[in-house]
């Protein structure tokens, strides 16, 4: 009997209910707001006990992962290598992936936005801009300075608004898009991303033109801005072509601060 296996097997199953109920009960919770305000109060209701329903079967999946885990922890089960690799190759599968994994802060970024930034990075902003990498990290420098622009990853550690799948820019006037087709900062992953210009790097610090981070976010990660690589000739400007072409939309696409 493949007892361990069959335990792993469940380990990950659970998981992936647990993290599944919960995307659609952030979908019941969207059409229960939308049913509530357009004043369908019997479908809202509805809504409502399906949620309430949802939440609670998921808390009692969430205790038996729990307990799974507590009676029978991994370092306990002996899995063949076959057996792990075929766990992993199923957990890999789009419909088996699992919010398990976990990012490093490799160091923190440093800039003079504390309540407010740019929508985008301005290369001649004016204050002090630059990148603390942690001391275990430093060696990874070796060679950075080269390069004219780096993308510096890194953790949105202050959403304070709710997520959603629609977006609508506030510079749009108006018009709605997927959240994955703008560079709304609420996003599934708090992740940003933002290219830079490199100033200088004095030991593990770089020194970079504008950033539209706040002050002391988490750094992730950091790559090199490559010529022609990054750089398509073709690039287009999707939907936002189609909005009506202004000075005030070019400010928002260059990143430009202003007050209109």
């Amino acid at each position: 009997m493949k007892t361990g296996f069959d335990k792993e097997k469940l380990k990950l199953l659970l998981l992936y209910l647990i993290d599944h109920n919960k995307e659609h009960i952030r979908d019941n919770e969207k059409w229960f707001k939308k049913a509530e305000d357009i004043g369908l109060k019997k479908i809202a209701s509805e809504l409502k006990k399906a949620i309430l329903f949802s939440k609670k079967s998921n808390r009692h999946i969430e205790s038996a992962s729990k307990k799974l885990v507590e009676d029978h922890p991994l370092n306990t089960i002996k899995i063949s290598k076959a057996e792990k690799v075929d766990i992993k190759s199923r957990a890999a599968r789009p419909e088996r992936r699992l919010k398990s994994f976990k990012f490093r802060q490799i160091g923190i970024i440093r800039t003079p936005y504390i309540d407010n930034a740019p929508y985008q990075p301005v290369s001649d902003d004016e204050g002090d801009f630059h990148i603390v990498i942690y001391p275990g990290y430093t060696n990874g420098l070796l060679e950075l300075v080269k390069f004219r622009y780096i993308y510096v990853i890194y953790y949105i550690d202050r959403i304070k608004k709710k997520l959603s799948m629609t977006v609508s820019p506030p510079w749009t006037r108006g018009a709605e898009v997927g959240v994955f087709a703008s560079r709304s900062p609420v996003r599934p992953n708090s992740i940003g991303l933002s290219i830079v210009r490199i100033k200088n790097i004095i030991n593990n610090k770089i020194f970079t033109s504008g950033l539209d981070v706040f002050d002391g976010s988490p750094l992730l990660d950091i790559k090199p801005y490559i010529k022609d690589l990054d750089s398509k000739s073709d690039a287009n400007y999707g939907w936002i072509g189609e909005l009506e072409s202004d000075d005030h939309l070019l400010l928002h696409i260059k990143g430009v601060p202003h007050d209109y």
